[in-house]
C-alpha cells in the first residue's frame, strides 16, 4: 500500500489492488462519518438497463449472507446511527454516520451490504414496486420532473440524459440476473473509492478495512488503476433549444440550462461565483428582480452542477402560467446583462466573499468533509485544502471571470424546459 499525507489530518492511500482510502481525522468530534463509492452508476447504463444501478443500490439493503433486511436496518440505528445510499450520474454511495466507538461496526456494515447481498428474486418483486413508486413521486413532483426532462432534452441519446430511476419499462424488466451481473462487474475493491472523517485514524481505518478484506485480492479486474469505467463519449449538449411539456399543474416549472465544465476544471469555480450573484440567494440579482421587483415566482435560483465529464449550469423558476413567458424573459435578461458585462470591482469581490464563506461553511460537518474527500477521488482532481480552495476562489481575476460569464451564460447558448399547462391564448 502507498500511503500519503495530503494535509496536516488527511491521508490518502492506494492499495495494490487499486481501492483507494481517505479519511480526515476531526478530533473535536465525537462522531465518525464513512462511506463507500462504486465508481459505477447511471452514466454507465444502456437505454435497456436504465436504472439497474438504482435499483441494486436498493437490493443490497434487502439481506445479505449473515443479516436479515432489518437486521441491516437495525445494525447503526439502535446505537443511534444511520446507514443511507443514493445513486448519483458517475457513482453509487453508501455511507454510514456513527458514535466514533462505533466506526467498526459501520465498516463492517458497509462491507456486508456492498460485497455479499444475496439479491433473491422474491425480494426484487417487492423492491422493483418500491422503485415504482420512487418513479411515481417524480411525475408526481413537477419540480422535480423538470429536471429529469431537463437532462433528457440536453442530452437524449447519451446515459447523462437517462433517467437515474430508469422508466417503468426498462425496471419493470430488470431481473435478479441483471443485478447479480452488475454487482459482479462492478462491486469489487478496485472500482471502489472508500473516505471517512470524524474522530477517528487513518491507521485505525485501514485496519478495519483490511479485516474486513477490502485492501487485498484481485488488482482492477483489467482496468487501469484508481480508474473508473469507461463511458460512452459524452457529446455537445443540444444548446438553444425550447422544450414545452403540457401538465395540468397550478404552475409553470420552467429550468434554463446549459453544459458546463467537469467537476476537476478550475473553470469551476468561476462558475460558482457567477452562479451566486445571478441565482444564489436572496440578494441575488434573480430573487431581487423575479420575486422582490416584480413579483412573478416564489421559487427562483441558479445552481451549478459538476461532475466527471461534463457539467450543468442553470436556473430554476416556478411561475403561474400567464407569467411565464415574462419571467424567462426577465432571467434572459439578466444572463444577457452577465455575459456582456461579467463582474468587475465591488460586485465581484463581493461575490467571492460569499462563495467562498460558503466554501467554509459547508464543511462544518464530518459527514460534509468525508463527501469532500471522495470527491476529489472520484473525478479526477489533485486534492486541495481548504485555504487553497478559498485561495482559488479569491484570486479569480476579472478578465478570467468575465470571458466564463460570455461563454456560459450567453442567451443563445441556453436550452429551455417548460412543464406546465398548454399555453390556451
Amino acid at each position: 500500500m502507498e500511503t500519503v499525507r495530503l494535509d496536516r489530518e488527511i491521508h490518502h492511500t492506494t492499495a495494490a489492488n487499486g481501492v483507494v482510502v481517505l479519511s480526515e481525522r476531526v478530533a473535536h468530534v465525537r462522531s465518525a462519518a464513512v462511506g463507500v463509492w462504486v465508481r459505477t452508476a447511471s452514466a454507465h447504463e444502456p437505454r435497456p438497463k436504465m436504472g439497474v444501478s438504482h435499483l441494486l443500490e436498493h437490493m443490497v439493503f434487502k439481506g445479505t449472507e449473515r443479516r436479515t433486511a432489518q437486521q441491516i436496518a437495525l445494525e447503526l440505528e439502535a446505537r443511534g446511527g444511520s446507514l443511507d445510499a443514493y445513486t448519483s450520474r458517475d457513482s453509487t454511495a453508501f455511507q454510514a454516520r456513527v458514535l466514533d466507538a462505533d466506526l467498526p461496526r459501520a465498516v463492517d456494515v458497509l462491507t456486508d451490504i456492498v460485497r455479499r447481498p444475496v439479491l433473491r428474486d422474491h425480494d426484487l418483486s417487492l423492491e422493483r414496486n418500491v422503485v415504482l413508486e420512487e418513479i411515481s413521486t417524480v411525475e408526481d413532483t413537477p419540480d422535480d420532473l423538470v429536471f429529469e426532462l431537463l437532462a433528457s432534452t440536453l442530452w437524449p441519446e447519451h446515459p447523462y440524459g437517462f433517467s437515474i430511476l430508469g422508466t417503468r419499462d426498462t425496471v419493470g424488466a430488470l431481473s435478479a440476473d441483471d443485478l447479480k451481473q452488475l454487482h459482479g462487474q462492478a462491486y469489487f475493491p478496485g472500482n471502489c473509492v472508500i473516505a471517512a472523517a470524524g474522530n477517528l485514524t487513518h491507521e485505525g481505518l485501514l485496519e478495519e478495512l483490511g479485516q474486513q478484506g477490502w485492501l487485498t485480492g484481485e488488482a482492477g479486474r483489467g482496468k487501469e488503476e484508481g480508474a473508473p469505467p469507461p463511458l460512452p463519449p459524452v457529446p455537445a449538449a443540444v444548446r438553444g433549444h425550447t422544450s414545452r411539456h403540457a401538465r395540468d399543474t397550478a404552475q409553470t416549472h420552467i429550468v434554463i440550462a446549459t453544459d458546463s465544465v467537469p467537476f476537476a476544471d478550475r473553470r469551476k469555480y468561476a462558475l460558482m461565483v457567477l452562479s451566486n450573484i445571478l441565482g444564489g440567494g436572496m440578494s441575488s440579482r434573480l430573487f431581487q428582480r423575479i420575486r422582490e421587483e416584480l413579483g412573478l415566482a416564489y421559487a427562483v435560483y441558479s445552481y451549478a452542477s459538476f461532475y466527471r465529464e461534463i457539467g450543468v449550469l442553470g436556473t430554476y423558476v416556478g411561475t403561474q402560467p400567464a407569467a411565464a413567458e415574462r419571467a424567462t424573459a426577465a432571467i434572459l435578461e439578466e444572463y444577457g446583462r452577465l455575459a456582456r458585462e461579467g463582474l468587475r470591482g465591488e460586485a465581484l469581490a463581493e461575490a467571492k466573499r460569499q462563495t467562498a464563506g460558503q466554501l467554509m461553511l459547508s464543511l462544518e460537518s464530518p459527514t460534509a468533509r468525508m463527501y469532500r474527500l471522495a470527491g476529489f477521488a472520484l473525478h479526477g482532481e489533485r486534492y486541495l485544502s481548504l485555504d487553497e480552495m478559498v485561495a482559488t476562489v479569491e484570486g479569480l481575476a476579472e478578465d478570467e471571470v468575465g470571458a466564463v460569464a460570455a461563454e456560459f451564460f450567453a442567451p443563445g447558448r441556453q436550452t429551455t424546459v417548460w412543464l406546465g399547462p398548454e399555453d390556451r391564448r
